[in-house]
């Protein structure tokens, strides 16, 4: 494959993504179809088919292109900035259109549970999540005791995130961030923030 067709592929990609995810925002989770996809991407049905084998499929390959991997400081020198790091990274995914999609599926899981199964299958591919990414990796390399990296100390720094949003209706400040660090997940890992 030469580097022009690669580019091609790579940029029907990125516009079939995008397509999904605009039909999703229309039309929801139970109208999501094919026709509808190929149809706003301008591209024939059978170009999605030869890859996926039906819309589902395509949103969550969407989400999974578009999930952010983490990469924690190698040394493991800067618990503190790589945790402030890794909650920026939420806050800017969360508004990317596949942080809709995501939160689509979590409301409608009642009504499509193998889609919110599968979408957690391509959360757990990507490695782990945001602050958890950062904290495993520092109890990896022994610089946090294991056990305190609890599945509630891993979702404190995007509770607070998503709580802090819900209630003021904006999304959290770097100085916040460092707050929720300092004052949370520091403490619940057994450091004192100096």
């Amino acid at each position: 494959m030469t580097g022009r067709s690669r580019r091609r592929g790579a940029e029907l990609l990125a516009a079939l993504h995008a397509a999904v995810l605009a039909e999703l925002d229309e039309v929801g989770i139970g109208r999501l179809t094919m026709e509808g996809v190929a149809r706003r991407a301008g591209t024939p049905k059978s170009t999605l088919y030869r890859r996926w084998a039906g819309p589902q499929e395509l949103l969550l390959d969407a989400v999974a292109a578009a999930y952010p991997v983490e990469v924690p400081s190698p040394a493991a020198d800067d618990l503190r900035g790589d945790l402030i790091a890794a909650l920026q990274l939420l806050i800017e995914w969360s508004r990317h259109p596949t942080a809709r999609a995501v939160q689509a599926v979590l409301t409608e899981r009642h009504r499509h549970p193998e889609l919110a199964e599968a979408l957690q299958q391509v959360f757990d591919a990507s490695g782990r999540r945001f602050t958890a990414t950062v904290l495993h990796h520092y109890a990896g390399l022994g610089r946090l005791d294991p056990a305190l990296v609890t599945p509630v100390v891993e979702d404190i720094g995007e509770a607070l995130v998503l709580k802090h949003a819900i209630d003021s209706g904006e999304e959290p400040t770097r100085q916040r961030l460092a707050e929720i660090v300092d004052q949370a997940i520091l403490p619940a890992v057994g450091i004192r923030p100096v």
